[in-house]
């Protein structure tokens, strides 16, 4: 241990003598992009979106506001059935309606994250050019263990939390929340190249847009 840091401190103070006491900081460049061409929920945002999240191979179903709770049951007889359901705590009640559903208050221990057949949580906003969506562990989306311990995670996204570019979506976060940005279901690839899905995160990612 004692190598380690004595190795670290003269990397830095070699930095430091390279830089001087009056370094130059560059100027960065802001030649990129800060808007989309479409306005937040944009049918072409939503179309945009729905197609990338599909390419990661995550599934994407539409439906109104009326319907998120029908979509949502669908959704889970279908991957989970009769599986209990973890939720964050402010994720509205109607949504698991006739569940067997576990309210997480902070206090759910990963063994038990682990028993439980899928989440369904909300997310703060959405990207539609990279087919991320982003949570920031707000009360109806929750701590980030949540949505990274349980194989299926179910998340609405309402259309007006859909953004064109990445710009857009960080103007809409708060930088000082803990964030999850997730673009499509976990997935890595071994020395062949051969895709292993769920190592660091749900194995399956379904999508409900909420569009009306």
């Amino acid at each position: 241990m004692s190598l380690s840091l004595d190795a670290r401190t003269e990397v830095l103070a070699r930095v430091r003598s390279a830089l001087g006491p009056e370094p130059v900081v560059p100027e960065v460049s802001r030649g990129y992009r800060t808007t989309g061409d479409h306005p937040p929920g944009s049918p072409e945002l939503l179309e945009l979106l729905a197609d990338r999240l599909r390419d990661y191979k995550a599934g994407v179903s539409s439906c109104t506001a009326d319907e998120v709770t029908t979509t949502v049951a669908a959704l889970l007889d279908r991957l989970a059935p009769g599986g209990r359901l973890l939720v964050p705590p402010a994720l509205p009640e109607g949504w698991t309606s006739g569940r067997d559903v576990l309210r997480d208050d902070g206090s759910t221990t990963v063994d038990v994250l682990d028993t439980v057949a899928g989440v369904l949580t909300a997310c703060s906003v959405a990207v539609a050019e990279t087919g991320t969506i982003v949570l920031d562990a707000g009360p109806d989306q929750g701590r980030r263990a949540l949505s990274l311990v349980p194989d299926l995670h179910v998340c609405v996204v309402r259309a007006e939390q859909v953004v064109h570019t990445v710009p857009e979506a960080l103007r809409r976060l708060d930088p000082r929340r803990p964030q999850t940005w997730i673009s499509g279901p976990s997935a890595t690839s071994d020395i062949e190249l051969n895709r292993v899905e769920g190592v660091h995160g749900p194995r399956t990612l379904e999508v409900v847009l909420v569009v009306g």
